[in-house]
């Protein structure tokens, strides 16, 4: 059996560029969950990203992440990513 370990990136983006980063994240295939983080580390977000959500539930996330766009100047996305261990 493999188990799968956890890895946790993050990125400071601003508002102008907080979708195009989700797009990038959401190609790269391996994301797990997105978390929106203030200035000040306070989360503000969190999306999980199953195959279900990236399939079928893409439209409200696309409006929830343009809406944070348009109010955030400055944000920390982390993104939690799973890896096999063999």
């Amino acid at each position: 059996m493999e188990d799968k370990k956890k890895r946790f990136e993050e990125f400071k983006v601003s508002g102008s560029e907080i979708l195009e980063k989700i797009k990038e994240i959401i190609r790269e295939g391996n994301a797990r969950r997105i978390i929106f983080k203030t200035e000040d580390g306070k989360t503000f977000m969190e999306i999980p990203l199953t195959v279900g959500i990236v399939g079928t539930l893409i439209a409200p996330v696309w409006a929830a992440i343009g809406a944070v766009a348009a109010l955030a100047s400055n944000l920390t996305i982390v993104v939690e990513r799973e890896e096999r261990e063999k």
